[in-house]
């Protein structure tokens, strides 16, 4: 059994002090591949490194909506050399955050059209974050995909509904599932998950963030990721080798994924 990780921010400070065991025991707990994404232009550099030094693990470059204020001419440039390096598998994570707004939201907009623009120029599909702006990413990503060629991308950490998801899917995207389907209130989550088809699930810890039960409260690392796949395991009645199997393909088949 192998399961594939497809969202990690391993380069954040809250790893500096044991990275290395924190992916060892990934390793470890039967994690087969790691995709690290970045949030601005440092977070992309770092993931770059990151990948290049294990094998295990591949990168995705880009700019978060709370960071969409510092994005120049420049950092897009930049973003699209590291684009071209073999272990980027994504642009990500990119799309609009209108809970926290760190952001201005127009600001938001044109930074987000900017990096789909840049992953259809280099055929990279794309890691969305969507928090509180359901209909505003989908309307974008509505216009964005039906002219798409290359692998669309990924709704990652899943929160809207599944009207929402099954429109997804349409348009050529996974839908992901993070840690907080295993938290005691997730019915809606749990029956998103029960009716959405496994050839369309990834799964992933978002790590250090959105740790899943038993371990909430404290630091998130990629090898919890078993914990998501054994709830999905539960809510679909399969083996979780089956579902290890299912998702760790799809993650292959979205992001070119080389195991």
């Amino acid at each position: 059994m192998f399961l594939t990780d497809t969202h990690t921010h391993l380069d954040f400070p809250e790893f500096d002090g044991d990275r290395e065991r924190v992916i060892e025991q990934a390793l470890a707990a039967g994690v087969r591949a790691i995709v690290n994404v970045g949030t601005d232009l440092d977070s992309s550099r770092a993931a770059v490194a990151l990948a290049g030094a294990h094998p295990q693990i591949y990168a995705a470059v880009g700019v978060h909506p709370h960071d969409a204020k510092t994005m120049t001419v420049e950092i897009l440039e930049e973003l699209r050399t590291l684009a071209k390096h073999p272990k980027v598998v994504a642009i990500g994570e990119i799309g609009l955050d209108f809970y926290r707004d760190l952001s201005p939201r127009e600001k938001q907009r044109q930074v987000f059209e900017q990096q789909l623009a840049l992953a259809s120029e280099t055929g990279k599909p794309v890691i969305i974050h969507d928090r509180e702006a359901h209909k505003e990413v989908m309307a974008i990503l509505r216009r964005w995909a039906e002219g798409c060629q290359q692998p669309v991308g990924v709704l990652h950490c899943f929160s809207g509904d599944l009207a929402m998801a099954q429109e997804a899917i349409k348009l050529g995207f996974y839908i992901s599932i993070a840690g907080p389907v295993t938290f005691p209130n997730a019915r809606r989550l749990r029956e998103l998950v029960r009716q959405l088809p496994l050839e369309k699930l990834l799964v992933e810890t978002d790590c250090p963030y959105l740790t899943p039960h038993p371990h909430r409260g404290k630091r998130n690392e990629p090898a919890y990721v078993k914990l998501v796949a054994q709830e999905v395991t539960h809510i679909k009645g399969l083996t979780l080798e089956e579902v290890a199997r299912v998702t760790s393909d799809n993650a292959r088949a979205l992001f070119a994924l080389k195991f």
